[in-house]
Parts: structure tokens; sequence; C-alpha cells
């Protein structure tokens, strides 16, 4: 169960195809054991058991006493009946031909008359096809009246009298005999065509009883009429003409005073029988047939219009005339019911399985499934996040300029937020390509120039010269350059507060500081190895006299060098000498360094050798001359 239209009426899709196209059974089964925890399906059940067919459904009804629903569909041709106590499927029966239309001639599903394509009636018990009897001509609809028990079956053609009249054939259940037809005007047929008569022949395509009132009957015809029998008087007591394309629907109001028709080109028209002239003129939108029609009332006793065509379903205030709300399956559809006294809708589709939708504002669930209510009261009270994919926002400016203004408020393609609309980018990409054919073209133009620009400025790192500090503003363009756009006039480099960081020699960085050197212990100085730092302090050693020493350690200028002694006696130097012109060991010097590592130990995961290598020896010790001996040093034993 989900929330199918969030609007100021909500619709809830209580079962139904979430695919227009349906899946292999083996891959519905994975599917379905898979998402069995998904968050967004913890919601989901099946409503009632089986309620699908192998490839489609013609049709479906619901009893008046509200406890089976019967349903025809194929492949193979059959139908089923569902117990609403339940839930589940009761049984189901195959056919010789498919279904057409059928009607429940019972309060329950025990009689059942079906009109199928083969130019057949078939009577349905329990028990079987109790009988079967062929009409002359191709049937289109089925109407019952249930004071005189006939059947009417509005038909295909011409009537083989040679009247030039369709016909209506009315079959007497109760002596079990056709009666004389009624012949309703459908125009003229090609000489020489036949008793089927030829491809443009007329058709009475619909018909409709005022059963609960003064029982009139309306018949749609192809070329544009509705015409009205009296059974009483077995004769034509009006007709209505005057209409834009065939009529395919008619639906009775409650009380039998208003009559709403439905075109061939998706008109929707509602009269008053007192008057000729049209009380409510709508247009579906699609340019579709109109399927279905259906008077509704909500608990407040306001009346509502239902109509349907294969692609949307759309309920209108019958007093104003304005869209109530609407539903837009994925799947076509081939007929539409509403289940008496409740907000729930179901429709036989293309799809293998079939909807169920409910609208809390147009009544209370059924009884069978009351538990409906709680469930929507719950849903209502989580706190609904709408995530709009694959759509565009547009303004209405822009949707008169891709000649899109006309669709709003017909489909869910266009759904309203704030001072605009969200376009399904689909339409959006083909309605911008009707407007401008070259806009592939332009696309593709520009997206080529920004990728230019884009390795353009990664290539170009030092646009920005400064006086001082030009280091500090390399490293800022190249972090930016990794973060994909590079300004020389953003951050640091543009604000002036810090211009005299990058100007005055004041404010210049010195890299060989302590400081500097302890914030960046991984840079890499350059001229730092052949350079003497100057540093405070000292440390005496026991090899080193003290006036000697002092008078070494100083320089001309009078700094204090850091000197350091060795405890090495195997060979090399060992002068004490300052850290900027100590000998590198041979091994330190000649080992490759690979980034900017700084130190004198270096870690490696390069595996060694196994073998052992031969220790080098050890250079000759050379006597020092120039080293006074340490007897005169007065200061040794301190």
């Amino acid at each position: 169960m989900k929330l199918t239209n969030p609007g100021p009426v909500p619709v809830y899709t209580v079962a139904g195809p979430s695919t227009a196209r349906p899946l292999p059974d083996w891959l519905a089964r994975r599917r379905k054991r898979s998402s069995k925890y998904d968050p967004e399906n913890l919601n989901n059940f099946e409503l009632l058991q089986e309620f699908e067919f192998e490839e489609a459904s013609n049709c479906v009804r619901v009893s008046e006493d509200g406890n089976w629903i019967m349903s025809t569909g194929t492949y193979k041709p059959q139908f089923h009946v569902h117990s609403t106590q339940e839930l589940s499927l009761s049984f189901s029966r195959h056919t010789k031909s498919e279904n057409t239309t059928f009607l429940l001639l019972s309060s329950d599903y025990s009689k059942s008359v079906h009109l199928q394509s083969d130019r057949s009636l078939e009577f349905h018990t329990p028990m079987g096809c109790h009988y079967e009897v062929r009409i002359p001509r191709f049937g289109r609809d089925l109407a019952y009246l249930r004071q005189n028990t006939e059947v009417l079956i509005p038909a295909v053609g011409l009537s083989s009298d040679g009247s030039g009249y369709g016909e209506v054939f009315r079959l007497d259940l109760e002596r079990g005999q056709f009666l004389r037809p009624w012949q309703i005007d459908v125009g003229e047929d090609d000489p020489g065509s036949g008793l089927q008569g030829s491809i443009h022949v007329g058709a009475v395509n619909v018909a409709a009883v005022a059963e609960r009132t003064h029982g009139l009957c309306a018949f749609g015809t192809s070329v544009s009429t509705v015409e009205f029998y009296d059974p009483r008087s077995k004769a034509r007591v009006a007709v209505l003409g005057g209409h834009e394309g065939e009529v395919t629907a008619l639906d009775y109001s409650e009380d039998g005073l208003s009559l709403a028709l439905g075109t061939s080109t998706g008109q929707i028209r509602v009269f008053d029988l007192r008057n000729p002239r049209p009380l409510l003129k709508k247009d579906q939108g699609m340019g579709l047939p109109i399927k279905n029609l259906i008077h509704l009332k909500t608990p407040t006793e306001e009346r509502k219009l239902l109509s349907a065509d294969k692609r949307i379903i759309k309920i209108w205030d019958e007093q104003t005339g304005d869209l109530w709300t609407s539903v837009e399956p994925l799947v076509d559809l081939n007929f539409v019911t509403h289940v008496p006294d409740s907000g729930m809708i179901l429709t036989a589709n293309e799809g293998k399985h079939m909807h169920c939708f409910f609208i809390p504002d147009l009544g209370l669930a059924p009884r069978w499934c009351h538990f409906l209510d709680n469930l929507v009261h719950e849903m209502e009270n989580e706190k609904q996040t709408e995530t709009y994919d694959n759509y565009k926002f547009l303004t209405k400016p822009e949707l008169k300029s891709l000649s899109l203004d006309h669709l709003i408020g017909k489909t869910n393609l266009l759904r309203p937020y704030m001072h605009g609309y969200f376009v399904a980018a689909k339409l959006y990409d083909q309605a911008r390509l009707i407007a401008n054919p070259y806009i592939w073209e332009e696309e593709r133009a520009k997206r080529i120039k920004e990728k230019i620009e884009k390795e353009r400025s990664s290539r170009i790192r030092g646009i920005k010269r400064v006086k001082v500090n030009q280091k500090l503003a390399d490293k800022i363009l190249q972090r930016q350059e990794k973060r994909g756009k590079v300004d020389a006039e953003a951050g640091v480099l543009g604000d002036s507060r810090f211009n005299k960081l990058f100007e005055d020699e004041e404010f210049m960085v010195d890299e060989t500081s302590q400081e500097f050197r302890a914030l960046n212990p991984s840079t890499k100085v350059e001229g730092a190895a052949g350079q003497d730092v100057p540093m405070r302090g000292g440390d005496s050693s026991d090899e080193e006299s003290g006036s000697d020493a002092e008078s070494e350690s100083r320089r001309p200028d009078g700094d204090l060098l850091m000197q350091v002694s060795s405890s090495k006696a195997q060979g090399g130097r060992i002068k004490d000498v300052a850290f900027g012109s100590r000998e590198q060991k041979e091994a330190r010097a000649t080992r490759a360094r690979g980034g900017d590592v700084v130190g004198e130990q270096q870690i490696t995961f390069v595996p060694e050798s196994k073998k052992k290598s031969k220790p080098q020896p050890a250079p000759p010790a050379v006597k020092r001359q120039d080293r006074r001996s340490a007897s005169n040093n007065t200061f040794r034993r301190l």
C-alpha cells in the first residue's frame, strides 16, 4: 500500500502492477523475497489472494451483497470469483472464447450472463455453464431489465429485414426466447455487405438502464446520438444528438434525472433529462474514448462523477465541474468499477495484477477490509518525504515557451510545487527537442567547452604572481585545483585584508626558522643543507677544552654555534663540527630518496636479501696533528 496521489485528495494504491510490463514468475518471486524486509515495502500486503490473471483482465464487477467479486481475463480465457469474507479466490473457470463483458443477474455470483467474443451468450451457475446461445451479430454491451427479466444486447450492423436500422437484441429469461429487437438508427451501410455489414457499418455501442427509478433505457450509437426507449410502451420516446464522436459510455444518476455520456474523442457531457442542453462539459484531456462513467457520492452527500479512459481515471465535482482528484496507473485500463458505499475502486487492466485504489475522502473502506482505515490513519501521521527523481523544475513562463502549459492539472507528469512545476525529465527532453531541433548539438558544444576550460585551468598554476611568499600563493592555488576550480581572486589571494601578506617583505615566511619547521616538519627547505642555522645554546664535551672550545665555537660575528661530539671511534672524522658541515654517512648518502622525506632514518617495506653482505673494512684512523693533547685540560675531570 502506497500513496499514489499526494494532492489535496489523497489516493492510495492497495494492489496493482508496479511496472508496465509483467516480470517473469521466477524473477517476480526472487524480487519479492529480496524486498521482504525493505523499509519501503513494509506497508505492502496482498488484499485479495490471486487477484490477477496470467496475461490481462477484461472486466470486474462486485455483487450487490458485497460478498463476491467476479472478474474475467486471459490467457487462457477464464473468469475468477473471489470471496470478500475470506479475502481469497473461491474458484476459477475456463471458457471457450474471450469475454467481452458480463453481468451478475442475482445478488451474489450464483447467476451471471457472459457476452463472448464469438457471438455467444453463456449463462453460468456455481455448477458450471448452464446454457449457451448464439446471437446473429457481434454484441457490444449488456444491460438487464430486472422488472421484465430481459437481457438487452446492443449489436453491430443493420437488421436483416432491410429496414436500415441497427438492433438491440432482447432475450426474455422467464420464457427463454428472443423478443422482437428494438431498432436504433445507426446510419447506412454499403450495399451487398452481407449480414454482419461492412467495416464502416454503424453500431449500438452502449446501453444504460435507470433500474431503480423510471426504468428508461438509453442507447449510445456510433452516429453521435443517444436514443431513449420506454420498456413499458416498447417504443422510442426521445433522441439526443449533436455530440462529437461516437457515444462510448452512458450512466444514470441515482435519482434517474441526470445522464452522463462519454464520447470517443474524450468529451464528457452531463444532461438533465428535462433539458436538452448539457449542464456540464468536460474534456478528459487524452483524446481517447471514454470507457466508464460512474456517478458517486461522498459521505457529505457531495455529487461526483468518475470518468475513465485507458490512460487515466478522473473524478469531477458534478456541481462546479472542477477536477477533484485523478489516478494515472502504469498500465492501460479496460474497465473500472466502484465498490458501493465505500471509497474503493477496482480496475481491470492490461497488466497481470488488477488494481485496487482507495480514496478516503470518497468513503470508508468496505466492511471486508475495514483495516484499511487504520492503515491510512497511520500513514497520514507519518511524515511524508517526497523525492522527485528524474524531474525538472520549470516555472509557468518556461512551460509556455515549451508549449506544455496545456498539461497543467491534466497529468501527473506535471506536479505543482511552489511557484512552478516538476516536469518529467523524459517529457522535458522531448519538448526541448521539438522546440529547438539543434539542442543536442548546442549541448554537446557546451560540454566540450566546459571540459576544455577545466583542463586549461588545471594546467595554469602560477598565474598569480606576488612580490612576497610566492610558494604560499602556489600552495593555495594547488589546493583550489584539487577542488576542481582555480580562481586567483578567491579566498586569501583575493581578500584585500591579506594584501600585505603578499606585498610587504615584513610578512615574509621564514622557512628556516624553528617555528616554521615545527609546524611543517615534512617540508623540504631548499638550500638548508649547505648553510649554518644559527641556534642559541652549546654542548660541552669531555674531549674539548674550555677556552679553545669557546674560542672555536664563536664566529667573527659573535654568534654561538651548537657543537656535537661523536662517541664512535671507528674511523671517520671525530672532530666536533656544526650541523651544517657534518659529513653524511656513506650508506645514507647513496640511498635514493622518494618524496620530501627528511631525517636520518627512513622506514621501508622492501624485503631484504637473505644473503648476508660482507662487512666493509673500517678506514684506517688518521692521526690528527692539529688536535692538542688533553693532558693540559684542567677541566677534564669536571
